[in-house]
């Protein structure tokens, strides 16, 4: 059965592929794209929560835990098999970005991810612009530019592995 539309890995896929075809530009995403994903989940810990559920001293089920739990879903939808270790990877990025932010407070937190984000952002544009020559992909569509490219990044280093 083809899948549609949102949950077509080989359509979003060719799309990705039309925005990063530069060996420099692939690798300076699978340096920057999970960063840029696990600081926001830093930031979203700040978020009130959506549930008083009892977890573990750090874990709050907030913006950032649905977040996760969406972009995880998402991938596993895409793909099972790639999807399910992509999804993983979100709940280690929850966790951990969870830990980091209570450890940091939100007066420490907030400038790192601010510098961290500014950095990672700084090295995607540069990436496009000095050796993709072509604007990124976040420009034309914005869901592929967030929700796609953590996934997309996990294929290459997939493919780059097998």
């Amino acid at each position: 059965m083809a899948k549609i539309g949102l949950f077509d890995l080989e359509k979003h896929f060719a799309f990705y592929g039309a925005y990063h075809s530069n060996p420099v530009n692939v690798f300076i995403h699978m340096l920057f794209v999970w960063p840029i994903l696990f600081t926001a989940l830093v930031m979203l810990y700040f978020t009130p929560p959506l549930l008083n559920l009892s977890l573990p001293h750090s874990l709050i089920l907030n913006y950032g835990f649905l977040f996760t739990v969406i972009y995880a879903g998402f991938y596993v939808c895409l793909d099972l098999k790639a999807g399910s270790v992509a999804g993983l990877l979100c709940f280690f990025c929850w966790v951990s970005g969870s830990f980091l932010a209570h450890h940091l407070g939100f007066s420490l937190a907030w400038k790192v991810v601010l510098a961290a984000q500014l950095f990672c952002w700084t090295g995607q544009f540069i990436g496009h612009g000095v050796f993709e020559k072509r604007a990124p992909a976040l420009l034309d569509n914005l869901a592929q530019a967030f929700l796609m490219a953590p996934f997309f990044v996990l294929l290459e280093v997939i493919i780059r592995v097998a």
